[in-house]
């Protein structure tokens, strides 16, 4: 049972579309949304409540605490086992997200560099003590390639860049892995976009609803669960904002508009990733069938 891929930025209906994909060929859903691994965070990831799943089996969805931390290499290992038994049990492995590293990794069986706790623990400290700005000024200096597709404040990445560099005497892009020739598992990868500013009208309605519906609450329940205390949770979209905007002493309402920014950037950082793997066969979320055109795809992919 050949997988298909649903993969695009966010807000362009990857989830509707493979659920309806599923249903056709008899599928199950691996998802693909990093946020969707977390058990509590539903809003704020649009992810389908269980009713809304037509009976058609999730995985991937709920399986980490908002305190533990998710990782491209666990994910790997575990959405290939869920895929792997999909197929076995003669259902099409249906994989849906926009989680670029998770994706990527998936489809194309990464090997990921070494890692050593004393070293990683050592540069978490010194994030700790000068900032994410000082350590990524230091990664520039090591590494100024890397500096430039890291984020200045993303303190995560910097560290592991920092930490490959050291273990392996070589820039970081030495040890990234690379677009193959073909997919594992002969896997159909379909892209989903729209136009530029009907996807921007499509996110201001999603953030607006999102909101409507509860996000405010979401984090706040959350914060009781240990939000603050995860190191991944709380850097989601939405999620950040609307934890900045109540430690300014907003009710949260002022994190709409910062989380619409901020998915729109997002957006952006997608195209461009996805945009590079000639693979992916780009459909119109426009068009009127874009079931149709999934399928066919995937029948034919040899």
């Amino acid at each position: 049972m050949r997988p298909i891929a649903v993969i695009g930025p966010t807000g362009t209906g990857k989830s509707a579309l493979a659920l309806a994909v599923a249903e056709r060929l008899g599928g199950e859903i691996v998802n693909a949304d990093a946020m969707q691994l977390y058990r509590g965070m539903d809003i704020g990831t649009a992810k389908l409540a269980p009713e809304q799943r037509r009976g058609i089996p999730h995985h991937q969805l709920d399986v980490l605490d908002v305190t533990q931390n998710a990782t491209v290499a666990r994910y790997q290992q575990d959405a290939a086992a869920d895929v792997e038994a999909i197929a076995a049990r003669g259902c099409v492995p249906v994989i849906v997200g926009g989680s670029m590293l998770y994706l990527q990794s998936l489809l194309d069986d990464w090997a990921f560099p070494a890692t050593d706790p004393a070293v990683r623990a050592r540069w978490e400290q010194r994030l700790a003590e000068a900032g994410t700005a000082a350590l990524h000024t230091e990664l520039a200096r090591q590494d100024p390639a890397a500096a430039a597709t890291i984020l200045a404040s993303d303190g995560r990445r910097i560290v592991r860049a920092l930490e490959v560099i050291e273990l392996t005497g070589r820039p970081f892009a030495a040890s990234a892995p690379v677009i193959g020739a073909a997919p594992r598992w002969d896997t159909a990868i379909v892209g989903l976009d729209w136009d530029t500013d009907l996807l921007d009208a499509r996110l201001r309605q999603r953030t607006e609803t999102m909101f409507a519906d509860g996000l405010v609450g979401e984090v706040t329940t959350l914060i009781g669960a240990g939000l603050r205390t995860g190191t991944t949770a709380q850097r989601a979209l939405g999620y950040a904002q609307v934890l900045a905007a109540l430690d300014s002493g907003d009710d949260g309402s002022a994190a709409l508009e910062p989380t619409f920014v901020g998915t729109r950037r997002y957006v952006r950082r997608q195209r461009s990733w996805f945009r590079r793997d000639h693979r992916i066969i780009w459909l119109d979320g426009a068009a009127p069938d874009t079931v149709a055109a999934t399928v066919r795809a995937w029948r034919d992919v040899s």
